[in-house]
Order: C-alpha cells, then sequence, then structure tokens
C-alpha cells in the first residue's frame, strides 16, 4: 500500500470521526492531507520506502492563533498523539511532543514560510527566482483530504505553478546550459582527451535539458533522484527519458562518443522542436544559444527580460 492511500484510510478511519464529535469546534478551521517532502507525497513510495519515515501519518494544518489559539492547538496535538500507533500493519512515524517535523499539526503559515519563504504563497519574481523547484512542489504535492477553511487550498493554488515571465527566463537560462555543455564544451573536451570533463559536460547538458523539459510541461521538476521517473510520466518529451539516461550512465571510450554526441544533437533537436510549437523561439540557426535568447525577448516584463540569462538557472 502506497504513502498516500494509508494517510486517506488513517484518516477516515481515525481522525475524520473525532472532528465530527469531540473536536468539532475545531473541524471548520482544521486542513488536513500528506504533503511536503517524501516520495509518498508524490505517489513515488514502494516497498523499499518503507524503511524510514513511512506509516500512518497525516499533516494537520492550522490557521493563525488569531483564528485558533495555542490551547486548541495543543488539544488537537494531544489528540492527534493519542490515535493508534499502529493501522493496516503499519507502524506510525516518530513524532515529536509538540508536532513538527514532516507530519502532526503545524500551522499553515510556518508550513509555507519553511518551504517557499511566504506564509501565504504570495511571492515577486524574485522570491519565485530564488526557490528551486523542488521547494515549490513539495508545497504543492500530496493531498487535501479536506479543507473547509480554505487557506490551504489558496495558498496552494497561488503557488501550483510557476508565473509565466519566471517560466520563460527558466528556461531560457537551460536552453543556453544545454547548447554551452552539449553543443561546445562536450565535444571540445573529447577532443582534448579530457574524458573527466567530457562526462561532466554531457552530465551537465542532461541536467538543463530535464530542466527544461519540466519547463516545457509546465510541471515542477521533483529532487533530482525522482527527476528521471517523473519524467517519464510527463505529457510531452517523456521519451527522451531514455537517451538522457544513456548520457549520464555511459563512458566515452570510442565507441560511445560518436553515439553521445548524436545523442546531445537528438535531445536539443527535439527540444527546439518543442520551442517552436509553443511560438517561443522564431531563430533559425542550429545552435541553443540562438533559440534561448529568443526565449527570453518572449519574457513581457521588461526588468525580468533584461536580467542576466541565468538569473533563473
Amino acid at each position: 500500500m502506497q504513502g498516500l492511500e494509508l494517510a486517506r484510510a488513517y484518516y477516515r478511519a481515525h481522525l475524520a470521526p473525532l472532528l465530527a464529535g469531540e473536536l468539532s469546534a475545531l473541524a471548520p478551521y482544521l486542513a488536513v492531507g500528506l504533503l511536503g517532502a517524501g516520495s509518498e507525497c508524490l505517489g513515488y513510495d514502494d516497498a523499499l520506502s518503507a524503511d524510514h519515515d513511512f506509516g500512518p501519518a497525516l499533516c494537520l494544518l492550522l490557521p493563525g492563533e488569531e483564528v485558533v489559539d495555542r490551547h486548541a492547538a495543543f488539544r488537537l496535538e494531544r489528540a492527534y498523539a493519542a490515535l493508534p500507533k499502529e493501522f493496516m500493519g503499519y507502524c506510525r512515524p516518530a513524532l515529536s511532543p509538540v508536532g513538527g517535523g514532516r507530519h502532526g499539526v503545524l500551522r499553515t503559515a510556518e508550513f509555507f514560510l519553511s518551504h517557499t519563504g511566504t506564509p501565504d504563497g504570495r511571492l515577486s519574481y524574485d522570491g519565485w527566482l530564488s526557490l528551486p523547484e523542488q521547494a515549490l512542489l513539495e508545497a504543492t504535492n500530496g493531498e487535501i483530504f479536506t479543507d473547509p477553511y480554505g487557506e490551504v487550498s489558496a495558498i496552494r493554488r497561488r503557488l501550483a505553478y510557476l508565473p509565466e515571465d519566471v517560466r520563460l527566463l527558466r528556461l531560457a537560462g537551460h536552453i543556453l546550459l544545454m547548447g554551452q555543455a552539449g553543443q561546445y564544451n562536450y565535444p571540445r573536451a573529447i577532443a582534448r582527451g579530457e574524458l573527466a570533463a567530457a562526462q561532466m559536460a554531457a552530465i551537465a547538458f542532461a541536467e538543463s535539458a530535464v530542466s527544461a523539459v519540466f519547463l516545457l510541461n509546465f510541471t515542477y521538476r521533483p529532487y533530482y533522484k525522482w527527476c528521471h521517473r517523473a519524467m517519464r510520466g510527463l505529457a510531452r518529451l517523456s521519451a527522451l527519458s531514455e537517451p538522457l539516461a544513456y548520457l549520464i550512465s555511459s563512458g566515452n571510450g570510442e565507441g560511445e562518443r560518436a553515439r553521445k554526441s548524436a545523442v546531445i544533437a537528438e535531445v536539443t533537436a527535439r527540444i527546439v522542436t518543442t520551442l517552436r510549437e509553443d511560438g517561443l523561439s522564431s531563430y533559425t540557426g542550429d545552435t541553443a544559444e540562438g533559440h534561448a535568447y529568443a526565449v527570453r525577448e518572449r519574457i513581457g516584463d521588461p526588468d525580468l527580460r533584461n536580467r542576466h540569462i541565468l538569473a533563473g538557472v
């Protein structure tokens, strides 16, 4: 059983009845779900995931003290701590006496502040640019089982995806890095016999190509160990997951260099085709760099458009 399914069943069996009974005064203000860090919040957990921080656990998010005071929050913490420690054959993860960590009773503002630097999901352009996408994904992933107050759901909607101009600046930067690492530095490192540098260039190309693919899918890129798996499920360009895996995992022996160069060209061409399909580049040349600057020109906000092209990377 996966973590989200387990959490949903645990909520329905044990917490929902309390919210309908002795905790009914808190029910109108409480958002309950499972979100944040952890493979279970992405639906990627498996048997191996159960070796740490796995079990029937919930995130209980409360508004500020002006709405729910400390005494009421403490009652909720005690009630949650008293719920069954074992459920459907799984033991609950350890919880500190006052909640905290990944699960338990959390203030909504504190949860979002810790993940995104904003308590309410309102970010400036600088705020958006400063955040790694995995942090934004942790703030918006998983599932909310109940949220009658609506505060948590409203914040998650604000953070659901990057503003378009921020997306374009990030995309332009990653396209530029693809060109630098793959089209320029990989063949030069091979020509010099610097095979370690060549491998680093191939990996740098793959890293930026993966980011570009997620950006072209309007989807936050997850923590690095889940990128390849998540990429396979994307609506567009998911087929690039295998050639990119080859670039990362293969060597640079004589029989592999030509194939790696061909893969770099193939991946670049597929991404460039998508840029053109989306109306993001009319550049007619062969270099990724030219397409990167064409993408940047599509940015509407003049301040963002005039920033360094790598400001979003």
